[in-house]
């Protein structure tokens, strides 16, 4: 069975869901080893099949057939946090402090096979006595399986994706 908001009167009931919790607590987990630089661990949280996107579109949901920022499957996971942790690349050798602050959580769908959860992000980077401020709608797909969920997409709609926006030698 799923639960939609169109067939709910109110989040209360969703959010005291047990599943919901559940997907909640692996984003904030997300968002604190990718503030602690944990990598690796960040990515063992994904789904081999998951996505991790930031589009340029606000408005798209057609993630392969349009131009993306990020648009990383499992290879490209392990490739860019590679690139993060040898120390070749300039962003992993001079990287940003980040401190991220993932709320405002809405469950979008919730079945007991997956949780879609929408999100507000702000992430504070500070590098070379400058802060960058970074916003986003953030919307998650959380694949529930014991012994450990697993993320299968993450979209980072950035409200200035459509902007020059400065590069970001860190995940979003």
């Amino acid at each position: 069975m799923t639960d939609t908001l169109a067939e709910k009167n109110s989040l209360t009931p969703l959010l005291a869901d047990p599943r919901v919790a559940r997907a909640i607590e692996l984003v904030w987990r997300e968002a604190d080893l990718l503030d602690r630089k944990e990598y690796d661990a960040w990515r063992a949280l994904y789904t081999e099949d998951g996505h991790y996107v930031i589009p340029i579109d606000p408005e798209t949901e057609d993630f392969a057939n349009t131009l993306n920022m990020v648009y990383d499957d499992a290879r490209m996971r392990r490739m860019r946090v590679t690139r993060m942790t040898e120390g070749h690349a300039i962003s992993a050798v001079d990287a940003a402090r980040t401190v991220r602050t993932v709320s405002r959580f809405v469950p979008v769908e919730v079945s007991d096979q997956e949780v879609m959860l929408r999100s507000a992000q702000v992430v504070v980077a500070y590098k070379r006595g400058t802060h960058d401020l970074w916003a986003a709608e953030v919307t998650h797909r959380i694949r529930l399986s014991e012994p450990d969920d697993r993320i299968a997409l993450k979209v980072v709609r950035l409200v200035d994706s459509e902007d020059v926006v400065p590069a970001a030698g860190f995940l979003l």
